[in-house]
């Protein structure tokens, strides 16, 4: 059985390319590349979209991967700030 083990970071990074899917009305933007202390990943799948609202506060959250790394971030839409709420490893297969 494999455990995840999640690593809370909650840090500001910079979204620094960005896809999008959909269309018309549903097109949404997802986030492709994000650069953390000097370094750069890219995310290889689409991922997941949550929306969650908290009093008057309005949050995306996107669950991504880069083949290594399951990363969660969350985009504030009030302030257009992203943080790196937290990431795991990829859970590897086992024989």
């Amino acid at each position: 059985m494999n455990t995840i083990n999640r690593t809370p970071v909650n840090k500001e990074v910079s979204i620094t390319g960005l896809y999008f899917r959909g269309g018309g009305r549903q097109l949404r933007s997802y986030p492709k590349r994000m650069e953390l202390e000097g370094q750069e990943y890219t995310f290889i799948e689409s991922g997941l979209h949550f929306l969650v609202k908290k009093g008057q506060q309005l949050f995306e959250l996107f669950d991504m991967t880069d083949g290594v790394n399951n990363y969660r971030l969350k985009l504030d839409t009030n302030e257009n700030i992203w943080t790196l709420v937290g990431m795991s490893e990829l859970p590897r297969a086992t024989a």
